[in-house]
């Protein structure tokens, strides 16, 4: 490992296998510092207008407005707005447009790509994999207009009150709560579903700025884990899908141990598999095709990424697959 690669690990406090791969993914230590300069920059909070209750945002703006806060419409969804101004109080978290379901709050914009980019219909029946806390889920509920069908899935019951709370504080009708490992779903719902998202539980090392210990709390063995983990989901998820359904990969981590090597070990061999290409609201960067002398599976160059220094959010991990 270079001197700089340890450098730049000590100066903004990372281990240094870390910044070697980000070196290895990015090839360049200016760009790799970039990203550690972005990582250490606060994300504005945003906020999604619930349409399940409201027929037209105005009214929460305003009202939010009246409170003190600025707020500003995301040019690539038209319900988002990016927060840029909040008083001193009431928080976002704690306001009566909140508490009663007006609106969704997202520490970061980036969570909001993937309901769109999957585009689940009214006659869709989706699985939502790992869902609590439930800003997709709810956000999937409002693209369908509370029809069709979702499934969502969470093991742990803390986070399963979590989920439910926002479901019925944001007037979700469309969707049951079940509390299942997501590496039981192929088994329980083999070829159920037309849709599937998997936001797979990671390292979180996309949202560094919203969670600095990250930096430091991911040892190689733990990576490891993730990416078994990772990859018993996306097989649970393929087995509970219809022919002709997709699944949609996606994590808040910029490691590619977590994402097209997951996909690469996971679609290797399988011809019954198509990676799509993606019609996302924001442009992409590329996937990472070629890592430590790895080159994955040709199908991968479709998926795409999300950078904090490029895109100006969190680092995410996103790939459109259908089941032939």
């Amino acid at each position: 490992m270079g001197e700089d690669v340890k450098e730049l690990a000590r100066r903004y406090g990372y281990r240094p296998y870390m910044v070697g791969r980000y070196l290895e993914i990015l090839g360049d230590l200016k760009e790799v510092e970039e990203l550690l300069e972005a990582f250490e920059k606060a994300l504005r909070p945003s906020i999604r207008c619930n349409k399940l209750k409201l027929a037209d945002c105005r009214e929460l703006i305003e009202r939010l407005e009246k409170m003190g806060f600025l707020l500003e419409r995301i040019g690539w969804c038209s319900e988002a707005y990016e927060v840029l101004r909040e008083p001193e109080k009431p928080s976002l978290g704690s306001t009566h447009e909140h508490l009663i379901g007006l609106y969704y709050l997202y520490r970061g914009k980036a969570s909001l790509i993937p309901p769109i980019t999957l585009k689940p219909g009214e006659r869709d029946e989706v699985l939502d994999m790992a869902a609590a806390p439930g800003g997709k889920t709810t956000h999937m509920a409002q693209i369908m207009r509370n029809k069709g069908l979702i499934v969502a899935l969470e093991p742990d019951e803390g986070r399963l009150r979590v989920l439910r709370n926002n479901v019925e504080r944001l007037g979700v009708k469309n969707t049951v709560l079940l509390r299942l490992d997501g590496r039981e779903a192929g088994k329980v719902f083999r070829k159920t579903f037309t849709k599937a998202l998997l936001d797979a539980p990671c390292t979180g090392e996309g949202i560094i700025m919203l969670d600095p210990s990250r930096k430091t709390k991911t040892s190689l063995e733990d990576l490891v884990k993730h990416h078994e983990i990772q990859k018993e989901l996306l097989r649970s998820a393929l087995d509970s899908l219809k022919g002709g359904g997709r699944i949609l990969y996606t994590t808040c981590s910029i490691a590619p141990e977590e994402n097209e090597l997951v996909l690469n070990e996971v679609i290797k061999g399988r011809d019954d598999v198509r990676v799509l290409s993606l019609e996302t609201p924001v442009k992409l960067s590329p996937p990472v095709t070629e890592y430590y002398g790895i080159r994955v599976d040709e199908r991968i160059r479709y998926c795409g990424r999300t950078y904090p220094h490029v895109h100006g959010m969190e680092g995410f991990f996103i790939c459109l697959m259908e089941l032939k």
